[in-house]
């Protein structure tokens, strides 16, 4: 455990970042999910709804800093490819 004030400040507020990055990215993984599962079923109106929800969230999450934007922009790429797969 740190004896320094300022340590201690900063694992505080570093598991304060790390739930919040937590929850986000959990948020995230569930809105892929949905879109996975949508294509799977082959329902291209549910694909498509859900796609657009989806996007939102990464975009979000990549401006909140929690993924970079490549990644964001990889993630969407995929899941557009496939849900234009199934339409």
């Amino acid at each position: 455990m740190a004896n320094i004030k300022s340590a201690k400040k900063r694992i505080l507020v570093n598991e304060t970042k790390a739930a919040r990055n937590k929850a986000i990215k959990s948020k995230v993984k569930t809105c892929i999910k949905k879109v996975e599962t949508a294509v799977a079923n082959k329902d291209a109106e549910a694909a498509q709804a859900a796609l657009r929800v989806a996007i939102a969230e990464i975009n979000k999450a990549g401006t909140k800093g929690v993924y970079h934007k490549n990644t964001c922009s990889r993630k969407i790429s995929r899941l557009a490819k496939a849900v234009n797969g199934v339409a």
